[in-house]
């Protein structure tokens, strides 16, 4: 036949190549219809029993059913997950360790004690802040919201006095409530001028932070969304194909967002885990769209009818799509076994967004690109669009010139490589983590780290006590109550045989610890009495030592999926093994970086940050996990395409170039949306909002240039022939393809 190429050339395969030079050969075009286009194009039987290109085919001929049940699906979840609302996890709940049982016990016992408020007034000289305090008084009780106002308590050098107060209601709902009573405690400052007032307790810090998050939240939303669309504008030339990922992803945030609150209800959350979510599910749901719809583009610039092309494209990015998302709700589902329910939260957050973007890409994307037709192009931005349309987008030229000097000397290439990103991780190694106070969290010159910096100062240990919660058979015994004598701030609730001591920790962790360790045991020593400790410094320190017990086993699930999945993908161990040591290598320079930035404070302010000496504690964790289910969707990926070339006829040196150049488009692009949305969230109040975003961007900077650009060629080519072996045995697992290839072809020829 006349165009086809000959089973000599160096590359022969009717799925198309590179000749070895550069460019590709002539490869045929059948022109038929239908199911039978479909076979000579794409393997026929297999594609048909791909499920994505089921789906993708049922889309496209039911697309009213398609993209009306999607808004359904989208209102339906929206609304009723408003109208139920978002439960928060308790203290017992976020906890771990001594303290949450702490917690429980008081929850169990009935006596969650209400949302307290400390407001103190300062003035120049001693005693004149008499007139303000007890203006504040009258002021806060007036409000209707308040109870147990306790008279002022004057500091020690008689210039600062104390008001304490609490919150009717219950405790959870308090930050709702609490700006009656703001207002009121404002107006005193006004009417005082002399003095200063600062306020802080449970319900102000939650209303503060509740509405700091609600702004970052929106101040994310503005800042990525138009970021996402300016890169699918220039990716796709075209206004409309770049709106149609954007879309997708936010309506796939929105869905998420009610049914996240619906489950809330079984699996309390954390108050950012609905940040988290937004930034996994709109990075993914914008990538999982722009592969799918740049190869729809990809095969209607190679001349195939608008039918065709959206088959391919279901059956190649559409099981591509599908293969990536399940490996990230599966590398998020390790989380589950960090035993810590705030991990558990962002766990179920990124698999039910993820699920959802995933859905929505394989289903309702192919209806609106079936129902748009050549519309998909309206709003053309004319260079963009010819450039994006014949695919001279850059990215492959570029690439070649690249790969040109990594291929010839390959071993020169992996070892510059593997020493800068060890050297970007070597800060990770002096890495000091801890779950942040006020003012590393928000800055030392936020209002809510202002008033508690102010009030800790001259009342020591006052916001933050520890609270020693003492059970025993009979907590009237004499031997007991003898031992409750000796502490100063007890309660005790004979009827529940529960007993509270409030006992300040000036000396933070050092006195916990003694505390634990020598103060409680010698006092109770004997008597039959068992003690918990809670409060913020046990709270933080019990949370940090359930982060350590809980890596290994998240670790282990992790490095165990991704094993499986390359062997599964490719039966071999060499690229299942290598694919671990890369994403190991992104995730420490990323370590690297967060600590360099974050605990030592280089280059902080080029953000607008600062270094505050510690890497919030569960961020270590958490990066790990999302990187390595992201950096699988780009490594498979890529390698696929060059195992594809492989199998075609190409040696291991043009299969590896072919690889890369054919993915070079589609992997740039999905990496820039995902840096720039990571890099919004670097931009926010939050340090540890701050830290995710800059992490996760670096990460995977570094995973689509550094490791798929350098490190994974020379690496592949130094292995050789290893790469493409299949032990005995493996040759019988079940097979789980990343895409099934169909390439734009050149020539036209009738059969």
């Amino acid at each position: 036949v006349p165009g086809t190429t000959p089973a000599s050339a160096p590359y022969a395969s009717t799925t198309g190549g590179f000749d070895g030079w550069g460019g590709p050969p002539p490869i045929p075009t059948f022109e038929a219809s239908g199911s039978t286009y479909l076979t000579l194009i794409s393997g026929g039987e297999h594609m048909r029993r791909n499920i994505a290109a089921r789906i993708g085919v049922w889309s496209t001929h039911h697309r009213k059913t398609a993209v009306l049940g999607w808004l359904l699906f989208v209102v339906l979840a929206t609304g009723i997950g408003g109208a139920t609302g978002m439960v928060e996890m308790t203290n017992a709940e976020n906890g771990a360790g001594e303290s949450a049982r702490a917690e429980q016990i008081l929850l169990d016992a009935g006596l969650d004690k209400p949302a307290g408020e400390l407001v103190m007034v300062s003035a120049p000289a001693a005693g004149d802040w008499k007139p303000a305090a007890q203006a504040l008084a009258t002021a806060v009780r007036e409000t209707g919201e308040t109870q147990n106002i306790v008279p002022a308590v004057p500091s020690k050098d008689g210039k600062d006095a104390l008001i304490t107060f609490e919150m009717k209601g219950d405790a959870a709902t308090s930050p709702d409530r609490v700006q009656p009573v703001l207002d009121a405690v404002a107006a005193v400052g006004d009417d005082h001028p002399d003095v200063e007032i600062h306020q802080f307790g449970e319900a102000s810090a939650g209303k503060w932070l509740g509405d700091l998050l609600a702004e970052d939240f929106k101040k994310a939303e503005f800042t990525a969304i138009p970021l996402a669309l300016g890169i699918l504008v220039v990716a796709f030339g075209a206004i409309v194909a770049a709106l149609l990922p954007v879309g997708l992803a936010l309506t796939a945030c929105m869905a998420a967002f009610g049914l996240l609150s619906i489950a809330s209800h079984q699996l309390h959350l954390f108050q950012t885990t609905y940040s988290v979510m937004f930034l996994m599910g709109f990075a993914v749901g914008v990538d999982y769209c722009l592969f799918y719809l740049r190869r729809e583009r990809d095969e209607r610039a190679a001349g195939r009818d608008a039918e065709t092309a959206l088959r391919i494209a279901a059956a190649t990015s559409g099981r591509a799509v599908l293969v990536s998302g399940l490996t990230v709700m599966v590398a998020m589902g390790g989380m589950f076994l960090s035993g810590l329910l705030l991990f558990k939260g962002f766990a179920l957050a990124t698999i039910i967004v993820v699920l959802i973007a995933m859905l929505g890409s394989v289903t309702v994307l192919p209806a609106l690109l079936s129902w748009l037709g050549d519309r998909v192009d309206a709003g053309r931005i004319p260079l963009l669009n010819r450039r994006a349309k014949h695919g001279t987008t850059g990215s492959g030229r570029i690439t070649g010139r690249l790969l040109g000097p990594v291929l010839t000397r390959p071993r020169t290439f992996a070892v510059a490589a593997v020493v800068l990103l060890l050297a970007l991780a070597a800060p990770a190694l002096g890495m000091k983590t801890e779950s942040l106070g006020l003012e590393k969290q928000f800055g030392s010159d936020s209002q809510l780290s202002i008033a508690y910096n102010r009030i800790t100062d001259s009342f020591p240990g006052g916001p933050a006590p520890a609270l020693v919660v003492v059970t025993a058979p009979d907590i009237t015994a004499p031997e007991v109550a003898k031992s409750l004598g000796g502490f100063e701030d007890v309660t005790v609730h004979r009827d529940k045989n529960v007993a509270e001591i409030e006992i300040p920790l000036p000396g933070g962790t050092a006195d916990l610890t003694e505390l634990r360790e020598r103060t409680l045991p010698a006092a109770f020593d004997g008597t039959g009495a068992k003690t918990h400790v809670t409060g913020e410094t046990a709270g933080s320190v019990d949370f940090n030592d359930q982060l350590r017990r809980g890596i290994v086993p998240v670790f282990a699930f992790i490095t165990a999926v991704t094993f499986l999945l390359m062997l599964f993908c490719f039966r071999s161990y060499v690229i299942a093994v290598t694919s671990i040591v890369l994403n190991l290598l992104s995730v420490a320079a990323s370590y690297g970086v967060m600590t360099a930035v974050f605990q030592h404070g280089w280059g902080a302010s080029l953000i607008g940050s600062e270094g505050v000496g510690a890497i919030e504690a569960w961020m270590p964790l958490f990066v790990l996990v999302v990187l390595f289910g992201l950096s699988m969707d780009y490594h498979v990926f890529v390698v696929s395409r060059i195992r594809e070339a492989r199998g075609g006829g190409l040696d291991n040196r043009s299969a590896i170039e072919t690889g890369l150049r054919r993915t070079a488009g589609a992997v740039t692009g999905a990496a820039a949306i995902m840096v720039a949305v990571f890099a919004v969230f670097g931009t926010l109040s939050m340090q540890d909002m701050q830290q995710m975003g800059v992490g996760l961007a670096v990460a995977v900077l570094l995973d689509a240039t550094v490791v798929r650009m350098v490190l994974l060629p020379s690496v592949m080519l130094l292995l050789g022939e290893r790469n493409w072996r299949t032990p005995r045995g493996l040759s019988r697992l079940p097979s789980l393809e990343h895409e099934e290839p169909a390439e734009p072809v050149r020539d036209t020829v009738r059969v």
